[in-house]
């Protein structure tokens, strides 16, 4: 086999099924070795939308989206998503195609040529290599299965230069064994759970480094009678239902006095970034437990009185049989009431124009299907559903927190759709940022996908022009004009609703999932005032 057709094969091998890319002159090499792969190839309309795609599929299935890029302007136009995987620790496999080894670094002139392509992803990858041969790559993708099943995920780029993928591969290539996440120590379990035991108002803060520590954090909350509070990325790890979770309300002002005031805080695979808690700093009073797998978290701007090293789950259960075992179960009925009045104010004081999105977000939570997932935008109305939004379960509710790129949810939810096709899927975007990725409508229409867009139409971008408006600052670019987006829906093939009540956007909602057609409902920004 060629280098191009090897290296598709140790993708299968590595068990990839899918990956997202459009083609062009550079790659022509490494699609050869599609032909005949059981991998799907899903060609989107533009590269930033192959990226979302790969980071949309990673985040509603846990295995790492795959995109293949062309040199140079395909690199460019998926870094904005390249960054947005980043931020949020998304595993991501990035494999691109870069100039000839003799030019590389020269400036020749070459198409599509960045005299130093690494550099444009060096910074929104966990590490970017280039193959200077085919039998690099074994080794360049064990790394990069190490960093998604050992480490913090992150995206890898590897670049194959044009002349290395129709080299011919002698031996056959296999699978490494990919490096399994570290694990807490005994020791620190026993001391931190020492802390835990003294303290009187301990707390629990989850990030999305947490996600399937469900079970275990719930059972160190009930007994140690210790309120939980998710980010937004850990929404639903436990239930908003359950009588001690105050859901995912980290960045609302009564979560964060919260947990400013416990005695003990024990944070589990959370960053406790700006973009988690939409604040500059918590004022942390008492002793704080990061656990973590990456140690850069430990001693940043908030400091651990005891780091832990390790999966977030693994020391979250360890650490709930240790506190069994030595300390008895603490009456909740006290804490369960102090949550109940909290979950109540979080929201009480909510504006007219507030309180219309919530009823939009409540009709799309009754007529969500059980295993829904809502994938969401850069908009306002998802900046509520944030800690508004019900999630029994993680991985239901997606927001691009700390990059913050406008335009993620449509390819974003196309990739969750083919990562689990039996999943109602829905894309909640504001005007603005659909007309970053609109064009991925042609994807879900020719996949055939019975995707959901609930496009929220204000006409604006609205935070922004807020924001000028209270800073008394002249509206500047928020204003811009809009296409007649159900008539665009319907040229691209999809279904098309436009309700006027809560009540008709049930009835719409009810006919959207199912079928083999998208369907884009456009709410005007006063739906939700009428029932």
């Amino acid at each position: 086999p060629t280098g191009g057709q090897a290296l598709v094969r140790l993708l299968e091998d590595y068990g990839v099924d899918t990956v997202f890319g459009i083609p062009g002159v550079h790659t022509l090499e490494l699609y050869r070795g599609l032909d005949g792969s059981p991998i799907r190839h899903v060609q989107p309309r533009h590269e930033q939308g192959a990226g979302f795609m790969a980071d949309g599929y990673a985040r509603a299935s846990g295995r790492p989206g795959v995109c293949f890029l062309i040199t140079g302007p395909g690199v460019t136009n998926a870094a904005t998503p390249i960054g947005q995987a980043f931020s949020d620790s998304v595993p991501m496999l990035v494999i691109s195609s870069v100039n000839d080894r003799a030019s590389l670094g020269k400036g020749w002139g070459c198409l599509h040529e960045i005299t130093d392509q690494r550099a444009t992803t060096a910074p929104l990858t966990a590490f970017t290599a280039t193959a200077l041969s085919a039998d690099d790559l074994p080794e360049l993708l064990a790394r990069a299965f190490d960093i998604f099943g050992g480490a913090r995920p992150r995206p890898v780029h590897i670049e194959v230069p044009i002349d290395v993928f129709p080299e011919t591969v002698e031996e056959a290539w296999s699978r490494a064994t990919p490096a399994t996440r570290p694990q807490a120590g005994q020791e620190s379990i026993e001391a931190a759970a020492a802390l835990l035991a003294e303290a009187t108002r301990p707390a629990i803060v989850v990030g999305g480094g947490a996600l399937e520590a469900g079970g275990p954090v719930a059972a160190l909350a009930e007994h140690l009678a210790a309120p939980v509070v998710t980010t937004t990325a850990a929404k639903g790890v436990v239930p908003d239902s359950h009588p001690l979770s105050l859901g995912g309300t980290l960045y609302q002002a009564q979560s964060r006095d919260l947990i400013a005031g416990a005695d003990v805080v024990l944070a589990l695979g959370t960053e406790l970034s700006e973009t988690d808690t939409w604040h500059a700093r918590i004022p942390f009073a008492g002793k704080l437990i990061r656990v973590d797998i990456d140690p850069a978290k430990m001693n940043d701007q908030y400091r651990a009185d005891l780091p832990i090293l390790g999966d977030a789950t693994a020391a979250a259960a360890a650490l709930a049989v240790t506190l069994e075992e030595r300390l008895p179960a603490r009456d909740t009925k006290a804490v369960e009431a102090e949550v109940a009045v909290l979950r109540k104010a979080v929201h009480a004081d909510l504006s007219p124009a507030r309180q219309a999105m919530a009823r939009v977000l409540d009709t799309l939570a009754e007529s969500l299907p059980a295993n829904g997932m809502v994938f969401s935008d850069m908009t306002q109305i998802a900046y509520l559903g944030n800690s508004y939004f019900p999630a029994e379960r993680p991985r239901t509710w997606f927001h691009p927190i700390g990059y913050g790129t406008l335009g993620y949810a449509l390819p974003a939810a196309i990739g969750a759709q083919l990562a689990e096709p039996e999943t109602a899927v829905v894309a909640l975007m504001g005007d603005g940022g659909f007309m970053f990725t609109l064009q991925e409508l042609a994807t879900a229409v020719e996949l055939e996908m019975p995707l959901v867009v609930l496009l929220w139409n204000n006409e604006a971008y609205g935070q922004i022009q807020e924001g000028m408006t209270e800073s008394g600052i002249a509206e500047i670019g928020v204003r811009p004009r809009n296409p007649d987006f159900i008539a665009l829906a319907k040229a691209f093939g999809c279904r098309t609703a436009k309700p006027e009540t809560q009540r008709e956007l049930a009835e719409a909602l009810a006919g959207a999932f199912g079928g083999n057609r998208p369907t884009l409902i456009e709410l005007d920004k006063t739906m939700g005032a009428v029932i």
